[in-house]
């Protein structure tokens, strides 16, 4: 489990990222500003070559430069190939530390719930992605400019210093004043662009998923104009991110083309005061010109890196997410396979409100306890906190042989509790893949014979292995997908099996084949009934009511399941 401290805010987390890879991210940037560097000195090069030329030299006084421009132009293609492998290589590392570290905050913390899907999505795909934009688009750019730049104001100053203060100068305005305007106005659109890229993705997925629904009331026209003003937002924002870069180049061209012309009337004068000869006028002049063409790209990088301020930003309340569930460090022993599951004063909070209060509640091993309460009286609260994703204020889970010898559950790793207690949620979720597919999660090594069997056992004896079950287990009926869900957790070969309103949504001759069904194959196992249903408590050995926070215990008649039949063990 990731137990980075969460970050301050969107540099801190910017640094973070590239802390790690800083030797890449510095040795494409000097890659980066060789490659600019040989650009330009091709053109001052070139200068001389035809400054000097003009004075009609012999060939060998023109050799060297001539054996340097060839060095030049393919130290310039070298270095550009290099720089780009060695970038992107930093930049594809930090993506994918970063996306290790956004999934495994997910899986700690389980915050899917804490944002819209849509946003979700948005935050951990194109606000991910912008950790690239930081290397590639950014930083590397950015620290060419500035190496390569030094270079061509050291030049320009050897050749005439009032040349080369010149040029600094313009190289200021157009490589920091300029970009810092172009990051300021970019970062109103790099927000609204946020804004609309997460609104259009979760009006798309709520269209998508609610897609029968919204047709079924007349709402199609309506949720489809809803995505269509969204990608109309969308695409007006990058109208005005795009005019913020033409007016960004457009202020660089100005800088560059005023500084040129300065540098060109100083050579000028100094040419004919004799303090500067015409060959080396040339030369500064045609430097002054490549040495605006390292920083154009500035204006662009510093509006990106708006839009990447913006985009980590977003990414730092995902990974600032308090855990559902604190970490902890494996036990000393295994738990047990089978036992007595022992609740004792558990007590849980959720934000603003308390849900269940000094709960007491026991299922001995091998019988089934029903649970049964209102809507929103807690029932889903505990078997969240039995299922470890949630951690309760108080109290304590055992499971064992005995009062005395039973293992505290709560100071145990998740998943080493998931592994002994499985269970069917109210609303189990089935991936759109196989049937296999779908057992396979909690068996990995499973063969086709344990799956077939697990099929069996809770009575989906017509579903093939190989067959799909669609979106959101679409082709399966609700019944379908509890068995599927049962015969998953079966797998697992859990100790304590809970089943969280197993018969919801069933008609009453289904409700009693698929509730038959799960106990028998559930013989031998400790089970928790979660229900509202008061005709299934006749299944239970015993009926706690949760009521206001607390429970009360009865007892239920405890009506015989049917034995189930031999099968293959499940090879878990």
């Amino acid at each position: 489990m990731n137990t980075r401290t969460a970050p301050s805010g969107p540099w801190a987390l910017a640094r973070e990222a590239l802390r790690p890879r800083a030797r890449g991210v510095l040795g494409g940037a000097l890659l980066g500003a060789l490659a600019t560097a040989c650009g330009a000195g091709l053109l001052s090069l070139a200068a001389w070559l035809l400054a000097t030329a003009a004075q009609h030299p012999s060939v060998t006084a023109l050799s060297v430069a001539v054996v340097l421009t060839r060095a030049l132009g393919v130290g310039r293609g070298v270095a550009r190939y290099l720089e780009r492998l060695v970038g992107h290589d930093a930049a594809l590392r930090a993506l994918a530390d970063m996306r290790d570290r956004v999934y495994a905050r997910l899986a700690a913390t389980e915050p899917v719930r804490r944002f819209r899907s849509g946003d979700l999505v948005s935050r951990l795909v194109s606000d991910t992605d912008s950790v690239q934009d930081l290397v590639v688009r950014a930083t590397v750019p950015a620290v060419s400019a500035a190496v390569a730049g030094t270079g061509a104001v050291l030049l320009a100053t050897a050749l005439a210093v009032p040349g080369g203060l010149l040029l600094a100068a313009g190289l200021v305005l157009a490589g920091l004043a300029v970009p810092a305007m172009a990051a300021a106005l970019s970062r109103g659109p790099a927000a609204r662009a946020a804004t609309a890229r997460t609104r259009l993705a979760t009006d798309l997925v709520d269209l998508l998923d609610g897609a029968p629904d919204l047709i079924a009331n007349g709402a199609m026209d309506r949720a489809v104009a809803r995505v269509a003003d969204a990608d109309a937002e969308l695409t007006r924002t990058a109208r005005r991110d795009a005019a913020t870069l033409g007016l960004g180049a457009g202020a660089g061209a100005l800088v560059a083309g005023l500084t040129l012309a300065g540098t060109l009337l100083l050579g000028v004068a100094a040419v004919d005061a004799g303090t500067l000869a015409a060959v080396p006028m040339a030369v500064l002049v045609l430097t002054a010109l490549a040495a605006f063409e390292i920083v154009a790209p500035l204006p662009a990088a510093a509006a990106r890196l708006a839009a990447v301020r913006t985009a980590l930003a977003r990414l730092v309340p995902v990974l600032g997410a308090e855990p559902s569930v604190r970490h902890r460090a494996p036990g000393a022993r295994p738990l047990a396979r089978r036992g007595d599951l022992r609740i004792r004063g558990l007590t849980v909070d959720h934000p603003g409100h308390r849900v269940l209060e000094g709960v007491d509640l026991d299922v001995p091993a091998g019988e089934v306890v029903a649970l049964v309460g209102a809507s929103g009286s807690g029932k889903s609260t505990l078997a969240s906190v039995l299922f470890r994703f949630l951690d309760p204020v108080a109290g304590s889970v055992t499971l064992g042989s005995g009062a005395c010898d039973g293992e505290e559950l709560l100071t145990r790793p998740p998943d080493e509790v998931r592994a002994v207690i499985s269970g069917v949620p109210a609303d189990p979720h089935v991936f759109d893949s196989t049937v296999r597919e779908n057992l396979r999660l909690a068996a990995p090594q499973a063969d086709d014979t344990a799956l077939a069997a697990a099929l069996h056992r809770v009575g989906l004896t017509g579903l093939g292995l190989d067959d799909r079950v669609g979106a959101h287990g679409g082709r399966l009926s609700g019944g379908m997908r509890r068995r599927l869900a049962l015969a998953r957790a079966l797998l697992a070969d859990p100790a304590v099996l809970v089943l969280d309103e197993p018969t919801a949504h069933l008609d009453p001759d289904t409700r009693d084949a698929v509730l038959d069904d799960l106990l028998a194959a559930a013989r031998g196992r400790s089970v928790l009934l979660i229900t509202h249903d008061p005709v299934v408590l006749d299944r239970a050995s015993a009926v706690y009511t949760l009521r206001d926070r607390r429970l009360t215990r009865g007892t239920g008649a405890a009506r015989e399941a049917p034995e189930p039949p031999a099968y293959p063990a499940p090879n878990a």
